[in-house]
């Protein structure tokens, strides 16, 4: 089954469940490939496919459950709170703790691409803003 893609700015990101939002602007695209439940568990796997245009960025936020990043291409720097800035490539990846504000951004020349894998509460928000 083949999932839509969505469309969102950051000031979307910010304002909006992922869930709600629409085509707005095509600086990041996310596209969700997998949403699975957990055997014996109340939380659900979600995988997305995130792009982001040159310069974008993914305004502070958390989710409820851990997060994975993998860098599929570009080269993108995450900023977790408490913690310095780290830029990862292409084959990297990072490990974001459950509610831990953080952002990215696309610090390379073209797009840049991650696969992001969720672990999460099932029927809460995956992306909530943090101001």
């Amino acid at each position: 089954m083949k999932t839509p893609m969505i469309t969102i700015t950051a000031f979307a990101l910010l304002a909006f469940p992922l869930q709600a939002v629409q085509a707005q602007q095509p600086d990041i695209q996310r596209t969700e490939l997998v949403r699975s439940d957990v055997s014996g568990s109340s939380k659900e796997v979600v995988q997305v496919r995130v792009d982001l245009g040159p310069e974008a960025f993914a305004a502070n936020h958390r989710h409820p459950g851990e997060e994975v990043a993998f860098v599929l291409e570009g080269r993108l720097e995450y900023t977790l709170e408490g913690r310095a800035p780290v830029t990862l490539t292409a084959g990297q990846s990072l490990f974001i703790p459950s509610g831990t504000p953080h952002s990215a951004r696309n610090v390379g020349e073209g797009r840049a691409s991650e696969l992001a894998t969720y672990i999460v509460e099932k029927g809460a928000a995956l992306v909530e803003p943090v101001e």
